[in-house]
């Protein structure tokens, strides 16, 4: 196999794995990235869509005590069960929503120039939210309650559109909701599990016939390096939240979105549009 398709892996393994829990849109990294490196084809796209399995596992091991523990207490334990009905809640509005709108999502807003305004429109959700007061009501992850799931399911569905940034819509969605930032913040790194394990499991299959031995190393070097990196970025995030909030991340939205935009206005990178 060549070098290049193994550093291109490599490049988009570290961007799925260093954005997938931040809220700045590891999708939206991810169709920047793949139209700067060529790799923005059904193949690649589904690659995209297959490292996502090493960030699930970055959180699986980070938290593999509590995982261990909830199944474990399934039978008996109401506050295993708690959890994991929370989880099933909260993964239907965007379960539902992208199997009735994801074809007409990925075929007007999979590209540069609308992934640049979602992180634009973004960040200023994320300053406006900040700046609010907040009554925090939920101190932990076992304190939430079936509305307060559902409520956060269909804020995890608005990351349907590209940019948005799945983990970011989570976790204001749940600073609205009166989550604590560390509650919040870890109910978006239980629910991605699901979410993301659905998603390449769905893809996997409908694309299978886009499967090929040669590939296997563009996997295998995918998946190490965005698990790698996503393990390292939800350990760093826990630190951060303890004395930070997020308005550094609508910062970085706003700068980043515009660089696209101007990119693109100015016809500096050729950048791709639906």
């Amino acid at each position: 196999m060549d070098f290049y398709p193994l550093l291109q892996a490599l490049i988009l393994g570290l961007v799925e794995g260093f954005t997938e829990f931040l809220p700045i849109s590891s999708t939206g990294h991810l169709i920047l990235a793949g139209d700067l490196l060529n790799f923005n084809d059904e193949r690649g796209k589904l690659f995209e869509i297959v490292i996502q399995s090493g960030a699930i596992l970055a959180v699986v091991w980070e938290y593999r005590q509590r995982f261990a523990r909830v199944l474990a207490g399934l039978p008996g334990d109401p506050v295993a069960r708690r959890f994991v009905t929370n989880l099933a809640i909260a993964f239907m509005p965007l379960a539902v929503l992208g199997l009735l709108f994801g074809k007409t999502i990925k075929a007007h807003l999979f590209a540069p120039v609308p992934v640049a305004l979602a992180f634009i429109v973004g960040a200023f959700v994320i300053l406006w939210a900040e700046r609010r007061e907040h009554s925090i009501t939920v101190q932990s992850v076992d304190d939430i309650g079936p509305l307060d799931a559902l409520k956060l399911g269909f804020a995890q569905a608005c990351a349907l559109i590209p940019g948005t940034s799945r983990s970011g819509a989570t976790i204001i969605g749940g600073r609205f909701c009166g989550l604590s930032r560390r509650a919040a913040t870890e109910f978006s790194f239980f629910l991605a599990v699901p979410t993301l394990a659905a998603a390449t499991l769905y893809q996997l299959w409908k694309e299978r016939h886009l499967l090929a031995a040669d590939d296997l190393g563009l996997w295998v070097v995918g998946f190490i390096s965005a698990f790698v990196s996503a393990f390292l970025c939800v350990r760093w995030l826990l630190r951060y939240i303890m004395t930070h909030d997020f308005t550094l991340f609508a910062w970085y939205r706003i700068v980043f979105g515009i660089v696209v935009l101007a990119t693109w206005q100015l016809e500096l990178v050729n950048w791709s549009n639906p």
